[in-house]
């Protein structure tokens, strides 16, 4: 009986893996008039009963089990014998790998040493944790030779500095694409198109706001909506942190990964949020700065004055 439901549960198993690979094939040849969102609904769905059935099977298989092995303990006692059972398959490998000695074996394997009436047994260690141990020799074994011996692979520092400089070529080829610019620290502007202003929000967007909060309002970094600056807050020092960094503080250099316009749009982005005084802005950091006045004011008041003075004498 028992062989009979093994065998049974078997086909089950074999009938839900063959449904599976036939639908796998008919995905291949290719159904061109049902989307893929249905198919993959259908094939979930499918997959779903087979599991529901096959746990249906193996609750079935228990009680079956169950029952027939009260139908035989209850032939056993009109018979006035004992019930021996069998242990099964699982119960066998379990046996297996762990290496365990039958209860009537365990008057041989007991130790002389007596804890408060607690006797202690001469196991063996388990198989599987015996062989899981000669595995690790084994690939200790096998990783020396590779990465200290024959230098067949590179260390976790190499591979890091080559992927390094495999990063730095590909923003060398990236930033050669790019069409040139004399843009730097001398010759920096702050523009005021808005679509230029609009390119340096997105940059501000996908690489400072995570230090900075899209409103400027600051996080981990300083806050760029007051008159306070750490490193300057004009339009040619706010291009030169961008562009070196501020290693110290955690701020990297963005020269390798932005262009020199792109710098000076985002540049001149954050120029344009001071003063928006956003919500849980962060307490102001640095210095004052005062932009300086334009030359035409100082070159006007300077000539005022000299005439004033001229006037005067």
């Amino acid at each position: 009986m028992k062989s009979i439901l093994y065998k049974a549960l078997v086909s089950l198993t074999f009938i839900f893996a063959v449904t599976g690979v036939q639908a796998q094939g008919t995905q291949a040849a290719g159904l061109s008039v049902e989307s893929q969102t249905v198919f993959y609904i259908v094939t979930g769905f499918v997959f779903v009963i087979a599991l529901l059935v096959l746990a249906v099977s193996v609750v079935v298989l228990q009680l079956l089990k169950t029952f027939v092995r009260q139908q035989a303990e209850q032939l056993a006692a009109e018979r006035g014998e004992t019930l021996v059972e069998e242990p099964g398959l699982w119960q066998q490998l379990w046996n297996k790998l762990n290496d365990f000695r039958p209860m009537e074996e365990e008057g041989d394997i007991v130790l002389d040493h007596n804890y408060d009436g607690i006797r202690e047994l001469d196991n063996h260690l388990p198989p599987w944790w015996k062989w899981l141990f000669y595995v690790t020799i084994i690939f200790a074994g096998v990783y020396l030779a590779v990465y200290h011996v024959f230098d067949t692979m590179p260390l976790q520092e190499e591979e890091y500095m080559a992927q390094m400089e495999e990063a730095e070529a590909q923003a060398q080829l990236r930033m050669a694409n790019l069409p040139e610019s004399n843009v730097d620290e001398n010759t920096v502007v702050m523009v005021e198109d808005a679509t230029l202003l609009s390119k340096g929000k997105q940059v501000f967007n996908n690489n400072c706001a995570q230090c900075h909060k899209e409103t400027g309002a600051g996080g981990i970094g300083p806050n760029l909506t007051d008159d306070y600056w750490l490193h300057g807050g004009s339009i040619q020092d706010i291009f030169r942190t961008v562009k070196v960094g501020v290693p110290e503080k955690g701020m990297i250099s963005w020269e390798p990964l932005l262009s020199p316009d792109q710098m000076q749009n985002v540049s001149s982005y954050i120029i344009t949020l001071r003063g928006t005084n956003p919500p849980n802005a962060k307490a102001p950091q640095g210095e004052l700065y005062v932009p300086e006045a334009p030359k035409e004011e100082v070159v006007e008041t300077d000539t005022l004055e000299t005439i004033a003075a001229l006037e005067g004498i």
